[in-house]
């Protein structure tokens, strides 16, 4: 009985919390540095290492089926070298989640970071925890883990990603104090951490989440059994993003999530009218207009 006990306290246990992530990682070096057979092993085992952390740590309490898993991936470009353990970079990251009723992946996110600076030894491991700072690169890659749950939650239910901003956003103050760039308002200019998380929180950015929800959920959700009213959703939802511009122009949130949309929405209004198209041309326009001429081959 007591060997029973244990046993099925184990089994419960992991069945009850799971991994969140399928991550897919790949480091990468400029090919204007000379890379040392040395660093080139430090590299391999970073990848792997990176890969762990991301796809086997439970980020939340929540179980998570591997087809429920979110599709992520993280490309790191080595760009300088400092020393043994000492690396400079940039994380170029993506998430995806599927679109209901098809073999569609809509994009989440594709954010290039490029305040990245970390240390990584050979046969270490990569320890994460939620409520204090180890590392420069833990950290990064806890705050990407729970943005990423963040944003596919609010595509499922309206601000249904709160708790894993909130754990985002704690990263960003515990990692303040620390000398990894990034983590600040006043570096990077407004392209960094920091503001990515402060915008997603802000109430003056609210407009942003309610789009992404009616975006996804009221929208490419329903593509499938009803185009039409599904593009009228995502063109409304679009134009919820305009008072958001007007107090902050080219918000690196708002821009982001137009560019990453920019090829789907191509494909989405295809078969729209012309009316549809222009309005929607305009507001993409509005909201983005250093890529006005691109939005405007919609129109061809």
């Amino acid at each position: 009985m007591k060997y029973f006990i244990i046993i099925a306290s184990f089994l419960f246990t992991s069945i009850s919390i799971g991994q969140e992530l399928m991550c897919q990682v790949s480091v990468l070096t400029n090919p204007a540095l000379t890379v040392t057979t040395t660093e080139k092993e430090i590299f391999q085992e970073l990848e792997k290492a990176v890969t762990e952390v991301m796809n086997e740590t439970s980020w939340t309490n929540e179980h998570f089926e591997v087809e429920e898993r979110i599709n992520c991936n993280i490309q790191i470009s080595i760009t300088n070298v400092n020393g043994p353990e000492s690396f400079e970079a940039t994380f170029q990251i993506q998430a995806t989640r599927p679109v209901y009723n098809t073999t569609y992946n809509t994009t989440l996110l594709n954010f290039l970071d490029e305040d990245v600076n970390f240390t990584f030894r050979r046969g270490s491991k990569i320890v994460f925890s939620k409520n204090q700072y180890s590392s420069n690169l833990a950290s990064i890659l806890g705050f990407y883990a729970y943005y990423i749950l963040g944003l596919d939650g609010d595509s499922f239910a309206k601000n249904g990603g709160e708790p894993y901003l909130k754990e985002a956003q704690n990263i960003v103050m515990l990692a303040q104090s620390s000398r990894g760039d990034g983590w600040k308002s006043n570096q990077r200019g407004k392209k960094n951490r920091f503001w990515l998380i402060d915008n997603a929180l802000h109430e003056l950015f609210s407009p942003l989440r309610e789009t992404f929800y009616d975006y996804h959920r009221k929208g490419l959700d329903r593509m499938y059994d009803s185009p039409a009213e599904a593009r009228k959703e995502i063109k409304a939802s679009l134009e919820k993003l305009i008072s958001v511009n007007q107090a902050r122009p080219n918000s690196i949130n708002v821009v982001n999530f137009i560019r990453s949309k920019r090829d789907e929405l191509t494909n989405i209004f295809r078969d729209a009218d012309n009316k549809e198209k222009t309005e929607l041309v305009n507001t993409l326009k509005r909201l983005d207009p250093t890529n006005a001429s691109i939005y405007q081959e919609l129109l061809q």
